[in-house]
């Protein structure tokens, strides 16, 4: 495993944490929102991550409970595919989304199980939770005591916030997605790259 994809797994760890904590998102700015549920998940996870690491299935089912109502699988899927979105047919669209959803949870869910609170360092927040997005800056210490900054962006539906976006040394996952996805559907079609992801999670949690 190299260390983007190691820190990913970690970072998506705090997207399902963020998920936890955002019941009271409309009364808490986004860096509030991740700072109560860091204390969450560490709680959540007391005592389970061995037996969770055993059931693969289980540990799928709690992320997709906790993640799926805070994460806008629509918005994010719609970056990736950007031009490909505008062509696609809306079953082809609502099939990538649960797709690509689902893909997401199976290659990350693991990265819940790494997780450290005291290796994640919320930054003070300096955007503007007025807005219709934002961006919440933090810095994870890895193994070998580097500090790399990952940053989650947000966008603001009605009176919640909702994750979309996780930047990791300045690459985004949307833009990695979108630049493989991109070169994939030119090479075949957009229909086989939906199969494919469909084929590669076999039990999916998220219709």
């Amino acid at each position: 495993m190299n260390r983007r994809t190691s820190i990913l797994r970690c970072s998506w760890a705090l997207v399902a944490m963020l998920a936890v904590g955002t019941s009271m998102a409309s009364a808490q700015s986004p860096n509030l929102v991740i700072e109560g549920a860091v204390k969450e998940l560490s709680s959540e996870l007391n005592g389970r991550k061995d037996a969770l690491a055993e059931d693969k299935a289980e540990l799928y089912r709690i992320i997709n409970d906790i993640l799926l109502p805070r994460f806008d699988r629509k918005f994010a899927a719609q970056l990736v595919l950007a031009r490909h979105w505008r062509t696609a047919s809306e079953e082809q669209q609502d099939r990538f989304i649960a797709a690509f959803y689902n893909n997401l949870l199976h290659r990350y869910a693991e990265g819940v199980l790494e997780f450290d609170e005291n290796r994640i360092e919320v930054l003070t927040y300096r955007g503007d939770d007025s807005k219709k997005r934002t961006q919440v800056k933090t810095i994870v210490q890895l193994d070998d005591g580097a500090k790399v900054p990952v940053n989650y962006d947000l966008v603001r539906r009605g009176d919640a916030w909702l994750i979309f976006n996780v930047t990791i040394e300045g690459v985004s996952y949307i833009r990695n997605f979108r630049a493989e996805l991109d070169s994939e559907i030119r090479s075949t079609s957009l229909e086989a790259v939906i199969k494919r992801l469909e084929s590669a999670t076999t039990e999916s949690p998220a219709t």
